[in-house]
């Protein structure tokens, strides 16, 4: 280990070995740190302290007595790292997406090529099906045109169909686009993509969490999904069949309450399917144009003045709407049963007491039954 010196590149190459060891996904890895403090002190501390580290069994602590091999494997691919030109961001990085920190599966490490800092403040995922129609492909190009006015970035998977056309019209409008593999990053996919890649790495990002000369298999695909759910601050799904790494997106985006757009399409389209089935299930909103998702993310464009929140006086309100909106004060959002539970109010008094609060602009109805505060 001779090359490596510095004691951040010391830290780097035992976090990335331990990132890398069979069988530690994000979640184990995520307690080994917390409990040992840092990758390095992992393979430091005694054998029976480690083994009280939650999820922590016989067979990963095993994992301590190929420390050298981890070493060697983590070394080769910094070294690779230096000479192909990618970044290796982990989780405790400046520049490493907070919107993933915030996920319980989030990954702890990711391969960069393009810009360095991921932490755009407005993102928009496009995902769709890959034997997208005219009516998607046009779809989405519209749609990008359309956001260019509040400059966020565009995410999508690089696949063929809607991703691709994501992709290229962001680079057409010059808005900045995030590729998330679900291959090595040093393994285009597919790639007759390269050119594309190559070309949104000016201002985006290449972006994957397998490093390079790993194997590429069916199950990085829909894994892949939950990064480009997790760094989007909402979600387009554009074209989608009954079944498909499109919805999978969708329901991982909705599980982390995310807000979630389906386009609506025609109703003999085999590939409108999964996007009506979504607003049929208020799983997604409606996507009409780009004022749904300003609405819903309190967007402005430049020079837009802002329009100031509402303000509540509680002294004004009656003993049931206090109860209700003081719950949802301390909490982002709910679903109306939960609301019910809390307060103590039936859910037919409830609905008519939500909806005249969505009247007064001070609360909005969201896919699920949930209900959000507007202040």
């Amino acid at each position: 280990m001779d090359s490596i010196k510095t004691k951040e590149s010391d830290e780097l190459l035992y976090f990335l070995a331990l990132a890398l060891a069979p069988k530690i996904g994000p979640s184990v890895f995520k307690a080994i740190l917390a409990y040992s403090g840092s990758a390095k002190r992992f393979f430091e501390l005694p054998k029976g302290k480690v083994a009280k580290t939650p999820g922590v069994g016989p067979k990963l602590l095993a994992l301590r007595n190929h420390e050298q091999k981890l070493l060697r494997q983590a070394e080769e691919i910094m070294q690779h790292a230096l000479k192909k030109d990618f970044q290796i961001l982990t989780s405790q990085d400046k520049n490493f997406p907070e919107k993933l920190k915030l996920q319980e599966d989030g990954p702890v490490i990711l391969f960069i090529k393009g810009t360095e800092n991921l932490n755009f403040s407005r993102t928009v995922g496009i995902v769709g099906t890959r034997s997208a129609t005219s009516y998607g492909k046009e779809s989405t190009k519209r749609i990008v045109e359309q956001l260019l006015p509040y400059q966020p970035t565009i995410i999508s998977g690089l696949a063929y169909g809607i991703d691709i056309e994501a992709h290229r019209a962001a680079l057409q409008v010059g808005l900045p686009t995030l590729a998330i593999l679900g291959s090595p990053i040093d393994q285009i996919y597919p790639a007759v993509h390269r050119s594309t890649a190559e070309a949104l790495q000016e201002s985006g990002a290449l972006i994957s969490e397998y490093p390079p000369g790993s194997k590429m298999v069916p199950g990085n695909f829909p894994a892949r999904n939950r990064i480009i759910a997790g760094l989007s601050d909402a979600l387009i799904v554009v074209e989608a069949a009954e079944k498909g790494g499109a919805l999978i997106t969708a329901e991982i985006a909705y599980s982390y309450n995310k807000e979630v757009f389906a386009v609506p399409g025609n109703l003999q389209s085999e590939y409108s399917i999964g996007c009506n089935k979504l607003i049929k299930q208020m799983k997604a909103n409606i996507y009409t144009g780009p004022q749904d998702i300003a609405e819903a993310l309190g967007w402005h464009e430049p020079g837009e003045p802002k329009v100031a929140k509402p303000k509540i006086d509680l002294e004004k309100r009656s003993e049931e709407e206090r109860l209700v909106i003081q719950f949802l004060l301390t909490h982002k959002e709910a679903e109306i049963d939960q609301i019910s539970y809390q307060t103590g109010l039936s859910l037919g008094p409830l609905a008519s007491l939500l909806l005249n609060l969505e009247f007064e602009g001070l609360a909005k109805s969201l896919p699920g039954k949930k209900y959000r505060l507007l202040v």
